[in-house]
């Protein structure tokens, strides 16, 4: 029987790596493909058997790289994978090229070679059905072919597990597509999977870090019926279950430091967190955060275990990308190189604007910095989706985006001590440089980019709650209120309850995966890790 002419005429124009596939194109190669796996009683999805000894592609390469070439192994093996490719060598001959576990390994059905007594029109069958995309198991043994290729050498015929009904494209460069099929963006294109898969690898790492250093692990409620913990507008919801609305969180910081309140003195947790707000290239509305809370840390240790953290996981990544994820950039280790540089936030922008700042805990401290900006004809460029500043706060991140941020373009950097606005669950004490109220917290920025941020917790029960109600009223003040801002003028009496029971002296740090990922693996846009199709 030959092939079905709808599929030789439809196969050259369904994917086009320009753009996404053809939709007609695509229901009738679909349509076609059934009729022809039907006609040949191969549209079937079988149950799998075991037929011998079942080895992994990755563990077939390692034990038999050595084999040298004309030589047959003499133990059978069976490799099940993906059908990359099939080369038809006359009709009694099929070369395969099989990926399974991200490692590729050559099969061969040679006729003469079978010695399950397959008939010959049984091979022929199978050679015409089999396609790019499908899921087979080869039995057979291991060789070298004098090409030096590593082989598998069927001796019985190979079973079709799973068909392709859809395809599996040769390219795929479309963001269209690749978007709404990340299924066939990870087995196109290498690049998408390693990516994918050195975001598993570091967050193994973070794990076995913080294992090392007597860490626990724990999981926090991801709905409460307050979003604490970060400055974030929170996702909303309802719950039978309860009578108010619950929302999603947008940090654990309250609940693992109520951790550290119980006697958890190194706690961390790796887990999803929600903002409901913007998408940009280095922001995504959930997003995996990682945080951790380490009982008598003071900030300069958690300088000194942040940068021992990102060093390792650029060696880490570095080895991993030199061996096994090949297909990203190398990472340059020699940026990574300590000691970080640091910049306190105030003492730059004086001197990188000119001018002295005004008592930024002053009510009017919001004016006063607006006119001597206005003074010195500094004016902050804004968008659509970038209003002009409605808080001392905001400003203050911007003027920090806009002037100390690109510091960190040739190297790692902490700025360090912001002001007390921007810090509401830090500790604060008076610079002895500029006499304004600070923070003791650090950021840290690497191609302009935030990547960690960490301080030394506030666990004076009094002074939090003071720090929650001017938080309230700043952002009351702004506006947040009137525009649905469900957490405008919350305060979590909860946590400064926890607080009274006693919080020692504790040093926090949190740092969003994702950035993480994006740092070490070269990619440009966070909504990569997405697979809302809308992206």
């Amino acid at each position: 029987m030959r092939p079905t002419p709808s599929l030789q005429f439809l196969r050259p124009y369904l994917w086009k790596p320009a753009g996404p596939p053809n939709p007609a194109y695509a229901r009738f190669f679909h349509l076609a493909r059934q009729q022809e796996l039907e006609q040949a009683g191969a549209l079937k999805y079988p149950r799998l058997r075991h037929n011998g000894t079942v080895m992994r592609i990755p563990d077939f390469r390692t034990k038999y790289a050595d084999i040298a070439e004309g030589t047959v192994a003499e133990d059978e093996v069976t490799l099940h994978g993906r059908v990359e490719s099939v080369r038809r060598a006359g009709s009694k001959l099929i070369f395969l090229d099989l990926r399974g576990e991200f490692e590729r390994v050559q099969g061969i059905c040679n006729f003469g070679k079978l010695e399950d007594g397959t008939p010959l029109p049984r091979l022929k069958e199978l050679a015409r059905l089999l396609s790019r995309g499908d899921i087979i198991s080869v039995r057979g043994k291991a060789t070298r072919t004098p090409t030096g290729e590593l082989t598998i050498q069927a001796t019985a015929l190979p079973e079709l597990l799973t068909p392709s009904i859809i395809p599996l494209p040769t390219k795929l460069i479309d963001d269209e597509s690749r978007n709404q099929q990340r299924h066939l963006d990870m087995l196109v294109n290498r690049r998408t999977t390693d990516i994918l898969r050195l975001r598993s690898y570091l967050i193994r790492y973070l794990r076995d870090f913080f294992h090392e250093r007597n860490f626990l692990e724990f999981q926090t409620p991801i709905l409460a019926g307050d979003a604490g913990g970060a400055t974030a507008r929170p996702f909303v919801s309802s719950t039978k279950a309860v009578s108010k609305d619950v929302a999603l969180r947008i940090a654990p910081e309250l609940w693992l430091k109520r951790l550290v309140v119980g006697g958890v003195e190194r706690v961390f947790e790796l887990g999803p967190a929600f903002r409901n707000e913007g998408i940009d290239q280095t922001h995504n509305p959930e997003f995996t955060i990682c945080e951790f809370y380490h009982a008598y840390a003071n900030l300069d240790d958690l300088l000194s275990l942040t940068e021992a953290l990102i060093r390792g996981a650029a060696a880490h990544c570095q080895d991993l990308i030199s061996s096994k994820l090949t297909s990203l950039p190398p990472v340059d280790l020699a940026f990574f190189e300590a000691p970080f540089k640091h910049a306190e936030f105030i003492p730059t922008l004086e001197s990188t604007l000119d001018f002295t700042f005004p008592d930024l805990t002053s009510p009017t401290a919001l004016s006063d910095l607006t006119t001597l900006l206005n003074q010195h004809n500094i004016h902050l460029e804004t968008t659509d989706e970038a209003s002009p500043a409605t808080s001392l706060a905001q400003l203050l991140d911007r003027l920090a985006a806009a002037y100390i941020e690109p510091l960190s373009a040739s190297a790692p950097l902490f700025v360090t001590h912001h002001p007390v606005c921007m810090s509401p669950l830090a500790k604060s004490f008076i610079c002895p440089k500029t006499g304004q109220a600070v923070s003791a917290r650090a950021e840290l920025f690497v191609g302009a980019r935030e990547l960690a941020n960490m301080y030394e917790e506030e666990n004076d029960p009094f002074e939090q709650r003071r720090k929650f109600l001017d938080q309230a009223a700043a952002r009351t003040t702004a506006g947040a209120a009137a525009e649905g801002d469900a957490d405008a003028g919350v305060i979590d009496e909860s946590y400064v309850r926890a607080l009274a029971s006693g919080l020692p002296p504790t040093g926090g740090w949190g740092c969003g995966v994702e950035r993480l990922v994006m740092l070490f693996s070269g990619t440009k846009k966070i909504a990569f890790f997405s697979y809302n199709r809308h992206r």
